[in-house]
């Protein structure tokens, strides 16, 4: 059974952490490969799992060097990114490499994480989101970061995990609609994250 919470006994002392953060490293970027998607020129999903989160907690420490008391809240923020069996969990990011550009793009995407699903199936499924975190502002300015949530019924976990299913990632916002299959080698990765 898979991991569906970090604990402090999953956290490394941060000497064996660094001792060990190269390969680490090396281990996460190999495993990131097949956890991505692009979706249109400038968005891209990072599919997240206990592993991505148990690093991103290692990198926060070992950063920051906050100890046991920032350990605290580490747990609290990226634990809720740990996918809990029944569904998917992406970072989604929207990326202009022009600073002049990503704000005017920015300024006219806000509400973009409410018009993204997935749809598997037969069965559409529109994605929630970490919505303690305010992402679009009163001004309709969106932020280029979303942590989005992908329920999927028991019916749809069947078909997803089904070795060549079509699974296709929409984004319906006006001032970016496009839609992407997703690659057979991230699906059947992303998969292992459903019970």
């Amino acid at each position: 059974m898979m991991q569906k919470k970090i604990t402090e006994a999953d956290i490394l002392p941060m000497e064996s952490y660094g001792s060990t953060r190269k390969e680490k490293r090396a281990q996460m970027v190999a495993l990131k490969k097949n956890r991505r998607m692009s979706v249109g020129p400038n968005a891209t999903l990072y599919f997240e799992n206990f592993d991505t989160m148990l690093y991103q907690v290692h990198e926060m420490l070992w950063t920051e060097k906050g100890g046991a008391e920032q350990l605290k809240d580490e747990l609290e923020a990226y634990n809720p990114l740990v996918p809990n069996g029944s569904e998917l969990v992406a970072t989604f990011m929207l990326e202009y490499e022009d600073p002049e550009r990503r704000a005017v793009a920015l300024a006219a995407l806000g509400g973009i994480e409410e018009t993204i699903a997935l749809e598997v199936g037969g069965h559409f499924l529109l994605a929630g989101w970490e919505q303690e975190v305010e992402r679009t502002t009163e001004e309709g300015k969106t932020s280029s970061i979303h942590f989005l949530h992908f329920a999927l019924t028991p019916e749809a976990r069947q078909a997803f995990k089904q070795p060549g299913a079509r699974a296709v990632i929409a984004i319906g916002h006006p001032n970016y609609a496009h839609m992407a299959v997703i690659p057979e080698n991230v699906r059947a990765e992303i998969a292992k994250d459903l019970d």
